[in-house]
């Protein structure tokens, strides 16, 4: 099979596309065949190994520390055809289109890859193409985790930051789904496409900061990791939460005693990576109430091009890799 390599780190011209050995499933695994895989800011992370401190020794030590280690294949997330099953495997069977998280194992970025049954999967959603599909899982899981958290209830306002991206495009509709008043923050070239998603209210970054206009927000949802911690905290109202779905080590420091000393939540817990809530996004999306946002979407063998794309940092929702033609 093909797939794109990571032979050491560094920048986008370090992925090399090459034959390697197709997978062979173990007992509880499932092969897929991929037809699409998502192009992550975390993906170009890893390759540049620009982590956060906190990660960076034990993923240092789980990748390679001088190169990456063995046979190494980028991509998170997946959306392909069950190919093969092990012995053990119940929940899948050949020919069913799932989606799934790869974890660290990664391994999105080839034709096929192996992965557990006990991973985060669910069947594919109908009424999409694999590449809209392929989107769901980590952003989705995370718009879904944070919002959870921080107790949205109708009525309310919420001010989402870096609402064009992935995880924002998808929180836009879950802040409307469960009924808040929503604020999206971004430049002015997607406007268009945020208040389609259902936003109530657009503030172009490029013409007003949020934090000086003199409104407050009950939930400030900062999807990027890009707002200044203090001026996040002046634009919430007391009782309300700041979420930081991207933090720095400064954040994750300040966040505990900010929330100590003032009468404001700030959310910083990582999304978890659960079947069940896999599931029930594929649900609303086959029932028509969340969708996902493909900006572009580049053969395998243009990795190298996505990654440069996804660096320049404008990116409008997913960018996607395809395996073999959409369906």
């Amino acid at each position: 099979m093909k797939a794109a390599l990571l032979t050491k780190y560094g920048p986008p011209d370090v992925l090399e596309v090459r034959e390697v050995s197709t997978p062979v499933p173990e007992a509880d695994q499932v092969l897929i065949q991929v037809h699409a895989a998502t192009v992550h800011t975390g993906d170009c992370e890893i390759r540049r190994f620009q982590i956060m401190p906190l990660f960076w020794i034990p993923l240092r030590l789980l990748i390679g520390v001088i190169k990456p280690r063995g046979t190494r294949i980028l991509g998170q997330e997946v959306a392909g055809v069950v190919e093969a099953v092990g012995a053990d495997v119940t929940r899948f069977k050949v020919g069913d289109e799932i989606i799934a998280t790869t974890g660290m194992k990664m391994g999105g970025y080839g034709e096929y890859v192996c992965l557990s049954e006990k991973r985060t999967m669910a069947h594919k959603p109908a009424n999409i193409s694999f590449a809209e599909a392929t989107a769901i899982p980590i952003a989705g899981q995370n718009a879904l985790h944070f919002l959870r958290k921080a107790d949205i209830q109708p009525g309310q306002s919420v001010l989402i930051y870096g609402s064009s991206g992935s995880i924002g495009t998808i929180a836009v509709q879950f802040a409307k789904y469960f009924g808040a008043e929503v604020t999206a923050v971004c430049s002015t070239g997607k406007i268009e496409l945020v208040t389609s998603l259902g936003a109530d209210h657009i503030i172009d970054y490029t013409q007003q900061d949020f934090s000086k206009n003199g409104q407050t927000y009950d939930v400030m949802f900062d999807t990027i990791g890009k707002s200044s911690f203090s001026r996040a905290m002046s634009s919430v109202k007391e009782g309300g939460a700041y979420i930081q779905a991207n933090p720095s080590l400064s954040d994750m420091v300040r966040g505990p005693i900010a929330s100590r000393r003032q009468n404001k939540r700030v959310i910083l817990q990582f999304a978890g990576d659960k079947s069940e809530d896999l599931v029930y996004l594929t649900e609303l999306v086959e029932a028509g109430k969340l969708s996902t946002v493909i900006d572009r979407s580049y053969p395998l063998d243009q990795t190298v091009e996505a990654h440069r794309y996804a660096e320049e940092g404008h990116k409008a929702g997913n960018i996607v890799l395809s395996m073999v033609p959409a369906g």
